[in-house]
C-alpha cells in the first residue's frame, strides 16, 4: 500500500520560514511527477509547486521566488522550501504524486500552515 506522509507544517510569523517533507513508501516512484498543493479555508485546493520525473521544476506564479521544490529520489522524499511566508499563505498543504501517463496518483493527509502578520 502506498502512503504520503506529510511533515514540517506549524504556525509562523508572517516573514518567517517552513520547510515541507512528504516520504513517500510502498513503492518505486521514479517515473512519478511531485507535486504540492494548499487549500485555504472556503477556497478551492490549488497548485503550488510540482518536480517533474525529469527534473524540472514548476512553480504558481504566487510562491515564485519564495518557495522552492525538492526531491531525493534515493530517498523516496519531496521537500518544500517556503520563505517570506505571508498571511495568504495560510492553508493546508498536500503533497502529491502522479505517474507521467496520469494513471496513478496519491495524496497525502495534508499538514496545516498558519501565518500571522
Amino acid at each position: 500500500q502506498v502512503y504520503l506522509v506529510e511533515s514540517g507544517g506549524g504556525s509562523v510569523q508572517a516573514g518567517g520560514s517552513l520547510r515541507l517533507s512528504c516520504a513517500a513508501s510502498g513503492r518505486s516512484f521514479s517515473s512519478y511527477t511531485w507535486s504540492w498543493f494548499r487549500q485555504a479555508p472556503g477556497k478551492e485546493r490549488e497548485f503550488v509547486a510540482a518536480a517533474d520525473w525529469n527534473g524540472g521544476m514548476r512553480y504558481a506564479d504566487s510562491v515564485k521566488g519564495r518557495f522552492t521544490m525538492s526531491r531525493d529520489h534515493a530517498k523516496n522524499m519531496a521537500y518544500l522550501q517556503m520563505n517570506s511566508l505571508q498571511p495568504e499563505d495560510t492553508a493546508v498543504y498536500y503533497c502529491h504524486t502522479e505517474r507521467i501517463d496520469s494513471t496513478t496518483d496519491y495524496w497525502g493527509q495534508g499538514t496545516q500552515v498558519t501565518v500571522s502578520s
